[in-house]
């Protein structure tokens, strides 16, 4: 198989689902060893392609999903996931082609906030703020 066959269904399986899979899954998917899905997603990490959870190797982000829970909650496609930021779950509802309710809350004082996307509008009030150009984002894209 090839990481491109890999990569392809961790995002199946994350968009049907709203959380990326674990190795194990993959691997029996695709018939692989643990070991060979692993290496897989290490090439796929290093080419910003996944982020993978340090220790572990599982998936920590398909970008725009994340593996674990954020202040970006989507409800998308009969889905509940996590965007990375506002950004990303703002991308899950494209990636899915769905209408989408996103709950999040202000960076600077902790109100909640919705954003509704219907029919390729966007509905809500807010601010969208990047601190970094894209550019920069990989440089620790974790704590972008």
């Amino acid at each position: 198989m090839t990481d491109r066959e890999v990569r392809r269904v961790i995002y199946e399986m994350t968009m049907a689902g709203g959380t990326p899979p674990l190795i194990r899954d993959v691997a029996q998917v695709l018939g692989m060893t643990h070991d060979e899905v692993a290496e897989s997603m290490q090439r796929l990490a290093e080419g910003h392609m996944l982020v993978l959870q340090p220790g572990s190797g599982e998936v920590l982000m398909a970008p725009p999903y994340s593996a674990v829970p954020t202040p970006f909650a989507v409800h998308a496609g009969g889905t509940r996931s996590f965007g990375n930021c506002i950004w990303d779950a703002l991308g899950i509802a494209a990636v899915l082609h769905s209408d989408a309710d996103i709950r999040t809350s202000c960076g600077c004082c902790g109100t909640a906030m919705e954003v509704r996307i219907a029919e390729d509008q966007v509905r809500g009030e807010g601010l969208v703020h990047f601190a970094l150009p894209p550019r920069q984002w990989w440089n620790d894209v974790v704590f972008t």
